[in-house]
Parts: C-alpha cells; sequence; structure tokens
C-alpha cells in the first residue's frame, strides 16, 4: 500500500490483479446487477489509489482493508437507489390486506375454545404433561424428570390423552 500511496501504478495494478475478482463478487452479491457492480468497483479502485496513504497495517491487513471500501461503496450505491426503486407499479388500487380476517380469527377462537373444552375433561396429569409438553415445548425426557416417572410411561400418558383429546374435538 505504501508504492500506491507514492504514486506507483504498477503497484495498484498488481493489487488490482490479486483483489478484483473477489472485490467484484462483494458488490455483485450487494447490488445483484453486473453493470452497476463493474461501476462500483472502479470507485473502488479509485478510492484506494486516493487513500492508501490512510491504510494502517496495525489495524487491518491489505485485503480486510480494500474489501471494506467495495462493501461500503456497494452499501452507498444501494442505499443511492432510494425506497423506490424495487417498487413495482400499482395496476390495481385495491390492495388485499395480508392480515387474517375477522371470519379466521373467529373460527380459531372456536377452535381455541374447543380445545380448552376438551383439556379439561382429561386427569389433572393428563392434562398438565399434553399442556408441557404441547404449549411450553418441553421434552419429553426433562417432562419425565420432572414428573419423576419413567420416560416410557410419560409417553403412554400423553398417547393417551392425545387420542381422548382427538376423540373429544371430532364430536
Amino acid at each position: 500500500m505504501s508504492r500506491i500511496a507514492a504514486g506507483e501504478r504498477e503497484a495498484l495494478r498488481q493489487l488490482y490483479d490479486a483483489t478484483s475478482a473477489k472485490l467484484f463478487g462483494v458488490c455483485l452479491r450487494i447490488l445483484s446487477d453486473r453493470e452497476e457492480s463493474e461501476d462500483v468497483l472502479q470507485d473502488v479502485y479509485v478510492t484506494i489509489w486516493r487513500r492508501a496513504d490512510r491504510f494502517d497495517g496495525a489495524r487491518a491487513s491489505v485485503m480486510t482493508w480494500v474489501s471494506t471500501i467495495a462493501r461500503n461503496r456497494a452499501i452507498d450505491r444501494l442505499r443511492a437507489r432510494g425506497p423506490m426503486a424495487y417498487a413495482e407499479q400499482v395496476d390495481d388500487l385495491e390492495i388485499a390486506d395480508g392480515s387474517v380476517g375477522a371470519e379466521a380469527l373467529l373460527e380459531a377462537a372456536d377452535d381455541s375454545n374447543r380445545l380448552q373444552g376438551c383439556l379439561s375433561e382429561l386427569d389433572d396429569r393428563t392434562e398438565k404433561v399434553i399442556r408441557t409438553a404441547f404449549f411450553e415445548g418441553v421434552t419429553y425426557e426433562a417432562l419425565a424428570r420432572r414428573m419423576d416417572a419413567p420416560l416410557g410411561t410419560v409417553k403412554s400418558w400423553i398417547r393417551r390423552g392425545l387420542a381422548k383429546l382427538k376423540g373429544c374435538l371430532e364430536s
């Protein structure tokens, strides 16, 4: 970098040959546009040429320094596009709302109420293991330790409880 800072064009050429493929890849990954990435890459080497005297080998390697310049220049170019660069033209003024409709919310609430009712019909132990396993995400092994019961027994409680829930929910 000191040779580039001294104005040696051959040093810049050597740096370009050694780093241009990687730096182009950095720009292309950020910008997703080949021509724009080529323009940014040119800006990167102009910046390196002008600021080589600012390179501090104690703070970063040459590759890290030039990669950071490339990344920052590409991000600057991306920001310069502005938020509307990606906006698609709206042909229809009626834009669908992606949120859940009232009918679906009512149906989900009804399902939840039915599930809670069926859970309350189970014995306390079975309700507790099913709620802990499925609503709290506790593994069967951890649940067996909590309940101080063999793993197979806990699995049997859950299996029988789920069968009863299925029957209740289907009726």
